[in-house]
């Protein structure tokens, strides 16, 4: 069955009305994306930070209805719902109703990341460079939480998990993964080594995403998953945290805290000018700091006095 796709234009304060109103006149689902996003960029999404939902200054707001509604009729009802807003820029399309999913795990090929490391689509064969013994596979089905291993600031991760491992700083340590997603990079990390694995996540889709992918990839009994309440605390020898610059900044003083003596950090989700502060904040805690670049985003990694 065809949807009929509504797109319009909203500021960051204008949003939660805009999102009402869709959804009170009909909508089956509402999506968000950076106004400012380029379509040959659309990987660009940012993940959600742990406790927070990141959103930009402005954005498109694309609405799906049944494929008879009436465009014309949706638009009054809109004005009417919330005079307030502006609706004339809105925009209307059909679209084909398909696996969303499926067409986008289809697309997607496997990724090496370092030396060992790769991350594999559950339902594509291995590449021949996977086939050694020493490869570190993480077969991943993201569902619907974001993390797949093609954003630079999940790939700069997965590469410095994969030094770690090299290095044999992995070896038998547990991993904190803060803001955890899909899993990835908890499962990546037990795949190169680590024992035991706790991931946190305020989105339950990302928890029962990351519980999925922990039992297709054979290690759901080294691998625990929380919500920021139920947070078991503690320290850990390796910690990473792949969420936004501004979650960074409120959580640097939990983020320390689950960091043992001696153990080492990993930050990402920061935008190339963000590092500055961010290497303020966190230089109380933390030795050798260091920061790694792809494209227009950051990591920051260090040792924890």
């Amino acid at each position: 069955m065809p949807f009929l796709e509504l797109t319009v234009r909203c500021s960051e304060t204008e949003q939660p009305r805009v999102e009402r109103a869709l959804e009170d006149v009909g909508a089956l689902s509402v999506t968000m994306q950076d106004a400012h996003l380029d379509d040959a960029d659309e990987q660009a999404i940012f993940e959600p930070g742990v406790g927070e939902t990141p959103l930009w200054q402005e954005m498109v707001l694309a609405a799906l209805f049944p494929g008879d509604a009436d465009a014309l009729l949706l638009l009054a009802t809109l004005e009417a719902f919330d005079p307030g807003l502006d609706w004339s820029g809105a925009s209307f399309r059909k679209v084909d109703d398909q696996d969303w999913e499926r067409v986008w795990m289809d697309q997607y090929e496997p990724l090496r990341f370092g030396e060992r490391t790769w991350i594999v689509p559950w339902n594509r064969d291995l590449p021949a460079e996977a086939s050694s013994d020493e490869a570190a596979i993480v077969r991943l089905d993201p569902g619907l939480a974001f993390g797949s291993g093609t954003h630079p600031t999940t790939s700069l991760c997965l590469q410095w998990l994969d030094a770690l491992a090299v290095e044999g700083t992995l070896q038998d340590t547990t991993v904190l993964d803060f803001g955890c997603g899909s899993g990835i990079l908890a499962l990546a990390a037990l795949k190169l080594g680590a024992a035991q694995a706790v991931g946190i996540d305020n989105d339950p889709q990302a928890l029962l995403a990351t519980r999925d992918n922990a039992g297709r990839n054979a290690v759901g009994d080294r691998l625990d998953v929380f919500a920021p309440a139920d947070d078991p605390r503690g320290t850990y020898p390796v910690v990473i945290a792949n969420i936004l610059a501004s979650a960074l900044d409120a959580l640097a003083d939990t983020l320390a805290d689950r960091t043992a003596p001696g153990g080492r950090i990993a930050l990402s989700g920061i935008l190339d000018g963000q590092e500055e502060d961010l290497l303020r904040r966190f230089r109380p805690w933390f030795d050798r700091l260091h920061v790694a670049r792809q494209g227009d985003w950051v990591r920051i990694d260090g040792v924890r006095r």
